[in-house]
């Protein structure tokens, strides 16, 4: 049992939803990204994703591309990442982190050497953008071996059968998107998102994460009456990147994602 099936099934009992807020690791500083996830559980986070910088972040919009371009510029690697979610751990043992990224740091790290020191450092689960299940056998086979998740998108454009398909791979949640593009979307319209996550619903038991155009309030109370968890990033990375302190990051923090946390689960 790890901290994702415990997080989820707390929350179930409660009728809760989970608030899953995306921040790149070493955005706007290195030393500020383990201030900033402890203020971000303080303040309604259930679950962090916990980007992991890339200099092609194909999946990505221009927000969280430029933290992630800024983060390694600051000198942030694989390993300062899992340092990171190391030094967190030292406080906290229950949030779950999820490490968010692409594959390429990780073959060149090592598929073994990443997962023993991920699970080391105390990582509960991957979301590898441009990793499919067909492509995971190899990393899903350690990830097991380490009670790990692997968890896989599933797109507005994605078939029936390739959703039975992912499903049948993932474990701890499933990422919903609920737009089609890229994160940090304008404009947002969430079109049938109730017809489409019932049709994921009927496929598995695992809880459903929706995310990709969730900004504010109104935005997160809209999806997360249709799934278990609402996933924030590229409004969050926004205000944390406009942040001159960790001051400053705590109470971007309280005055944004603490109503959030509030509003999905009246």
């Amino acid at each position: 049992m790890n901290r994702l099936f415990t997080t989820f099934k707390k929350l179930k009992k409660k009728s809760n939803k989970a608030l899953i807020p995306f921040i790149t690791a070493g955005h706007p500083h290195p030393l500020m990204t383990v201030p900033t996830m402890h203020s971000l559980v303080k303040n309604g986070a259930s679950i962090i994703e916990l980007g992991m910088p890339f200099s092609d972040p194909m999946a990505d919009g221009e927000v969280i591309q430029l933290s992630s371009e800024l983060a390694i510029k600051k000198g942030m690697t694989l390993s300062s990442v899992l340092d990171i979610v190391a030094e967190f751990r030292e406080d906290n043992q229950e949030t779950p982190v999820i490490l968010m990224g692409y594959l390429n740091p990780i073959e060149k790290f090592g598929y073994k050497k990443f997962v023993q020191t991920a699970a080391k450092s105390g990582v509960d689960g991957l979301l590898i953008v441009d990793s499919p299940p067909e492509e995971s056998e190899d990393l899903l086979s350690l990830l097991n071996n380490y009670n790990m998740s692997q968890i896989f998108l599933i797109a507005p454009t994605t078939t029936m059968d390739r959703q039975k398909y992912i499903v049948s791979k993932s474990g701890g949640f499933i990422y919903c998107v609920a737009l089609k593009g890229v994160t940090g979307a304008s404009n947002v319209v969430y079109d049938d998102l109730s017809t489409k996550m019932e049709s994921i619903k009927s496929l598995t038991d695992l809880p459903l994460a929706i995310g990709f155009g969730v900004k504010d309030v109104n935005s997160a109370q809209a999806v997360a009456a249709y799934g278990d968890a609402v996933v924030i990033g590229s409004a969050l990375v926004q205000k944390i990147g406009k942040c001159e302190d960790q001051k400053q990051i705590e109470n971007t923090i309280e005055a944004f994602i603490k109503p959030i946390a509030k509003a999905i689960n009246k």
